[in-house]
């Protein structure tokens, strides 16, 4: 023991709690999918062109009469015979 005696302990004195906030941050990658759709549309024109040739031909067409005319001229009848 030391000239000014041994040394004496009070109860100790308990204080309010100090409040600390400390901030953790994390990031969170949310995904937003924009879907896109795209149609391409041929288009095909069909013409149909309608053609109409005319052919001509000439056709000659002969008729012909026959007339029997017998031998020449005929001496007039005669009732007698003559």
């Amino acid at each position: 023991m030391g000239p000014m005696g041994p040394t004496k302990m009070c109860p100790p004195i308990v204080h309010p709690t100090k409040c600390c906030v400390q901030h953790t941050f994390s990031t969170t990658v949310v995904p937003h999918i924009h879907p896109t759709h795209t149609t391409v549309v041929n288009h095909q024109m069909v013409q149909h062109k309608h053609f109409f040739p005319q052919t001509q031909s000439m056709a000659n067409q002969v008729s012909n009469q026959q007339f029997n005319c017998g031998g020449g001229p005929r001496p007039p009848f005669s009732p007698y015979g003559r």
